[in-house]
């Protein structure tokens, strides 16, 4: 528990240290994501450092036995699709906007409310969304996540809508599926067990996390489909 306690202390030290900086990162979209890049690989540093929490990333199998899979039709040849993950922690995200080049994520409005921080991640793109509105809010979350994609940006969403405990299964939110069909994208399921290190509350305890992409799945995939594929490999 002293671990944690002083991870924590640490990291709270550490976001206002980053805070200046990312102030005066606004001036620019593609410094502001490079410094936020920077500062989650800084957080999953004091993870290993001070917590001894590691990490490792799995991607899916690309042949079995040497014979390729059979090619999946519904890819896109820009290679452009929609990442729904699986949320245990803080961890996952830092893990996946290091790892996925352009990323963006959907977030409550009232994140990017926040000062400094959340300026900072509206900057770097990350679209607020307006949970109240309802299927309103839905066309028009849809036509902004559809102009940042023509821009080369990649959507990561949590369909889950909420960080989940180990050995939870939260039903999907219908917005992800709303999203999928509209922008005629597959999507790329994502499961985690980083809720076993780095809990939403609670003692951290040191290890191996783990993020597994998995196997492509197509636009028209049932949330059933999606959440069996994200909770696969999730603790």
């Amino acid at each position: 528990m002293i671990r944690t306690i002083l991870f924590k202390i640490i990291l709270g030290i550490y976001f206002v240290l980053w805070s200046p900086i990312l102030l005066i990162g606004l001036i620019s979209a593609r410094l502001t994501r490079f410094l936020i890049i920077t500062c989650a690989m800084g957080v999953l540093g004091l993870a290993r450092i001070i917590a001894g929490i590691k990490y490792v990333v799995h991607f899916p199998p690309t042949e079995e036995n040497g014979v390729p899979f059979a090619p999946n039709g519904n890819i896109r040849l820009d290679g452009k699709a929609i990442i729904a993950s699986k949320h245990m922690s803080i961890m996952e995200v830092a893990i996946l906007v290091t790892r996925v080049p352009n990323s963006f994520f959907i977030i409550k409005r009232e994140l990017l409310w926040i000062p400094i921080y959340g300026w900072a991640f509206w900057r770097m793109g990350l679209q607020g969304v307006n949970r109240a509105r309802g299927a309103t809010n839905m066309h028009k979350l849809t036509n902004a996540v559809a102009k940042k994609i023509m821009d080369g940006m990649v959507l990561i969403i949590f369909p889950e809508g909420t960080r989940a405990k180990p050995g939870r299964k939260i039903p999907l939110r219908r917005g992800l599926l709303f999203l999928a069909h509209e922008l005629k994208l597959p999507i790329l399921p994502v499961g985690t067990d980083t809720g076993l290190y780095w809990p939403k509350r609670g003692r951290m305890h040191s290890g191996t996390a783990n993020i597994w992409f998995e196997p492509m799945l197509p636009c028209n995939a049932s949330l059933d489909e999606i959440s069996a594929s994200i909770n696969r490999h999730s603790a």
